[in-house]
């Protein structure tokens, strides 16, 4: 064989054994960041079975349907392992007197007495304008009936907006922390905290979240969730 083709032949084949090299040493190293990244932790235990009875904060309000509060919270929650199913109860719109309409009707379409119920509802009350009084009133009425069937809550707390005066805001403000307390209800004080100061997170509409938005709402409150679902039995009488 001509020395320029025995030449070309050691190139084709020191090429060839780089590439094999190569090739073997990928999956080396996909293998070996495999190991290095922590894995999430099995879902294990009973299924946990969550109501997420609220308004356009819950409904997913512009975004797709897998993008919403309760989808995004599920995958949250079975991401730390729990054994979580949260049904979207959420209706855009929604005030707290609708939300205390279909209470019963929400929770007959369950399979069972649900393990949590998430309570995201008065925003639209303060933006219409409505008696405080009758927030407050139908909340009571919803943490009343949930507290009679023994299920625990989380309840959502809203803030008014400022240009809606400071005699309006500071009524309405209070009206969550002391239904939550009156029914031995978890309080998340503001469930819009992680968008409020972010227009980046929120819609045109300066209110609603982007899908981007639910995720840091989800990981500020996946925490307080979790942490209501891992208690055993029944809250106290």
């Amino acid at each position: 064989m001509k020395p320029l083709m025995l030449g070309v032949v050691a190139l084709v084949l020191a090429a060839g054994l780089l590439a094999a090299c190569q090739r073997s040493k990928a999956p080396q190293r996909d293998a070996a960041a495999a190991a290095a990244k922590p894995s999430a932790p099995a879902v294990a235990g009973p299924e946990r079975l969550v109501l997420a009875l609220g308004d356009s904060l819950f409904a997913g309000y512009d975004l797709r349907p897998e993008q919403a509060y309760p989808v995004r919270l599920e995958a949250a929650l079975r991401a730390r392992g729990i054994n979580a199913r949260v049904v979207n109860a959420g209706v855009s719109g929604d005030t707290t007197a609708d939300g205390r309409a279909r209470l019963a009707f929400s929770l007959a379409s369950l399979p069972r007495r649900p393990d949590l119920v998430l309570l995201s509802l008065g925003g639209n009350d303060m933006l219409r304008g409505l008696p405080v009084a009758q927030t407050r009133e139908n909340l009571d009425a919803i943490l009343g009936e949930l507290e009679k069937r023994k299920v625990r809550v989380v309840v959502m707390g809203m803030l008014a907006m400022p240009n809606l005066g400071k005699d309006y805001g500071a009524s309405f403000n209070a009206v969550f922390p002391a239904v939550a307390a009156a029914h031995r209800a978890t309080l998340v004080p503001f469930f819009l905290k992680a968008v409020i100061d972010r227009p980046d997170l929120r819609l045109e509409d300066r209110m609603h979240p982007t899908a981007k938005g639910i995720e840091a709402m989800v990981a500020d409150t996946a925490g307080v969730v979790g942490e209501v679902l891992a208690r055993d039995g029944a809250p106290d009488a």
